[in-house]
């Protein structure tokens, strides 16, 4: 035997794995569909009482044909050919038990969706699993069943009191008229009693303006918003009036990193630094009055360095960012910027940008709605503090205690 023969002998049998993995499929296939219609068959002569064809006096009903329907399985989509009878409506363990598999398929689509998977992901995903792909205009007609618990939960009353409510608002993308336009979804987060964040609510603004965030206030305030001492936000247009309109009792908190970010605008880069350390320092007073003070001292500081408008901004605005001296020292820096809500914003938008841009404005307010609706509320602080008459009463009996020591 030559050497050479050698390597020839191991090409003489050669496997194509992906072509008997295709056809161990297609039989696994074919078997369940034939299985799963003879099964169907045996289901319609037990309600007639008699086999198909067969003559009988004892026979109850007679079969009118058949018709086909498309079921997703694990092995593929199969053709059932579910009988027709003449006078009794066929009914059948079997289609009512692959209609809960259907059912938990579709739970699965909504779910994908829902939780950020685009729907080229999701097409993907259902062809590796049951052989076929799911079209986007299935899994929007899906979605579309779960809108309605979404409105239910966007409409719910809100109850119980909430003093401090956290707003904001994220601008997305939709097709409109055959062009592509802005559509802000407005967000709204409390602190109830009990010291735990909840989702109050979320509504379609064309954009954020007055007439956007009155109109969602309304809704709020119609729902049964109630008890707010402090509003944090950032200096969106017609906002603050829209707040004093429907709540006049209640404070406004201009949201401090908001605030330095406007006052970087008007300052070069070099410089941003440490003009971070200076309104660092303002905020880091101990009370109102001393925050005032250094207040002063840095926009003398941002004159020398001739950075007018920064000072200008920070003369001019400044005040607004120091409503949260009037509250419990335990919740200031909580409640001095809008963080609370820039999270639940940012996991928003990781959730959207994989859409780009949506239908229509119903569309991506259902979206933002279902991830909002799954976000647990989350422990905020002591809630003892939460409640402003309890705290009147300690701060009173730690004056009267200093009082006696004096």
């Amino acid at each position: 035997m030559r050497r050479d023969d050698t390597p020839e002998r191991g090409k003489i049998i050669q496997l194509n794995e992906d072509a008997i993995k295709d056809h161990l499929g297609e039989m696994v296939r074919s078997t369940v569909e034939e299985t799963l219609n003879r099964m169907l068959e045996g289901e319609a002569d037990r309600l007639c009482n008699a086999e198909k064809y067969q003559r009988s006096d004892a026979r109850k009903d007679t079969r009118a044909g058949h018709y086909e329907r498309q079921l997703h399985t694990k092995a593929g989509e199969v053709t059932l050919k579910v009988p027709k009878l003449r006078q009794q409506t066929f009914e059948t363990a079997i289609i009512e038990r692959y209609r809960r598999r259907e059912a938990s398929v579709e739970e699965a689509l909504i779910e994908m969706y829902l939780a950020g998977v685009s729907v080229r992901r999701v097409e993907d995903i259902t062809e590796a699993l049951w052989g076929t792909k799911v079209s986007p205009g299935t899994i929007s007609n899906l979605n579309k069943k779960v809108y309605e618990k979404i409105e239910a939960w966007r409409n719910r009353p809100i109850e119980g009191m909430y003093p401090y409510v956290y707003l904001d608002g994220i601008v997305l993308k939709r097709s409109w008229a055959g062009e592509v336009s802005n559509v802000s979804v407005l967000v709204a987060i409390g602190v109830n009693a009990e010291g735990y964040r909840t989702i109050l609510g979320v509504c379609e603004g064309a954009k954020e303006d007055k007439a956007g965030w009155s109109s969602f206030l309304r809704h709020l305030k119609g729902r049964g918003l109630q008890g707010v001492r402090l509003f944090i936000t950032d200096a969106c247009l017609g906002l603050v009036e829209s707040l004093g309109e429907f709540y006049p009792e209640a404070k406004w908190q201009r949201c401090m990193v908001h605030f330095y970010r406007n006052v970087f605008s008007v300052v070069p880069a070099k410089k941003m630094v440490e003009i971070a350390g200076m309104l660092k320092a303002i905020h880091a007073s101990e009370d109102r009055a001393a925050a005032l003070e250094k207040a002063e001292v840095i926009c003398a500081k941002l004159e020398a360095m001739k950075l007018r408008e920064a000072a200008k901004k920070v003369k001019e605005s400044i005040v607004e960012t120091f409503a949260y001296y009037d509250f419990p020292r335990e919740h200031r820096s909580r409640i001095r910027t809008n963080n609370a809500l820039e999270r639940i914003m940012k996991e928003i938008r990781r959730r959207t940008r994989v859409v780009g841009a949506f239908p229509d404005g119903h569309s991506a307010l259902m979206l933002c709605a279902a991830r909002l609706r799954h976000i647990a509320g989350t422990q905020w602080g002591s809630k003892r503090y939460l409640n402003m008459d309890l705290l009147r009463e300690q701060e009173l009996d730690k004056a009267l205690e200093l009082a006696e020591v004096i």
